[in-house]
């Protein structure tokens, strides 16, 4: 083979011309194409830092955010229970005051009654008792014949009313 045999005669310089093309190459590759590799990727990765701290500040912001809306919930709500129970107090106050003053006329108006009820009872029971005294002395009268006195009469029959 004649291609074989011509080896040793271009050898070197084909080496040679590897040589010279992957210096080149390893030349144009590290001088020229790695420096804007690596200045991308600090970029990127300063680029990235940034966005995990402005994240990490919308973090903080965001609980600093939540905490400040929980303190005016509770103390809505604080107030809220507040109010509501003042209200309580005062609808109970209220309540109370009309059941008591309602209760005040009621007892005025039995108070009322009963002493109606006594001075009807008081004059019922006087005019019964006159009645009966008068009974009294007309039955005496006719049974007997004997005139009762009307003092008599009165005093007998408030002895039996009040036995």
């Amino acid at each position: 083979m004649p291609q074989l045999s011509q080896l040793s005669e271009v050898y070197l310089s084909q080496f040679l011309w590897l040589a010279i093309a992957l210096g080149f190459i390893f030349f144009v590759i590290a001088r020229g194409m790695v420096p804007k590799i690596q200045a991308t990727v600090e970029a990127r990765e300063k680029r990235i830092a940034g966005d995990l701290e402005a994240a990490q500040k919308a973090r903080v912001a965001a609980d600093e955010t939540e905490a400040a809306w929980r303190e005016r919930m509770d103390s809505a709500r604080a107030d809220a229970a507040r109010i509501a129970q003042e209200a309580k107090a005062k609808s109970g106050l209220d309540t109370e005051a009309k059941v008591k003053a309602a209760a005040d006329k009621i007892n005025a108006k039995a108070d009322a009654a009963q002493a109606k009820i006594r001075d009807t009872v008081v004059a019922a029971r006087a005019e019964i008792e006159s009645v009966a005294a008068e009974a009294t002395q007309e039955m005496v009268q006719r049974l007997t014949g004997i005139a009762v006195d009307e003092k008599e009469a009165v005093a007998a029959v408030k002895a039996e009313f009040n036995v």
